[in-house]
């Protein structure tokens, strides 16, 4: 997956913790203090408002799939959230997502 680009990057099945699954358009996977990171926009559902996105720490593994992490802490929850409005800022696309609803 490329990263900082404009492209269709597709979308990804989460599947979480009560065995329930969660289909996200993958809007981008950007690097922001160090680490790269993904994120996503839920498809519309109870759980999730319109326009919320999640963030998530995103590296690859040998096979070149995506592995996603937790961020763990306020201080780097604040990184990823800077570095998502960064990259919204750079591409132009205040119009998919809020400053508030991050």
């Amino acid at each position: 997956m490329s990263k900082d680009s404009n492209e269709e990057l597709g979308v990804i099945t989460l599947y979480l913790d009560d065995d329930k699954e969660l289909t996200c358009e993958i809007v981008a996977v950007y690097e922001a203090g160090g680490q790269d990171y993904i994120a996503l926009l839920p498809e519309e559902n109870d759980e999730y408002g319109e326009g919320e996105v999640l963030l998530y720490r995103y590296s690859e593994d040998e096979f070149e799939q995506p592995v996603l992490g937790y961020i763990e802490t306020d201080e780097e929850q604040e990184i990823a959230a800077d570095g998502f409005d960064e990259w919204l800022d750079k591409n132009e696309f205040d119009e998919i997502v809020g400053e508030d609803e991050i």
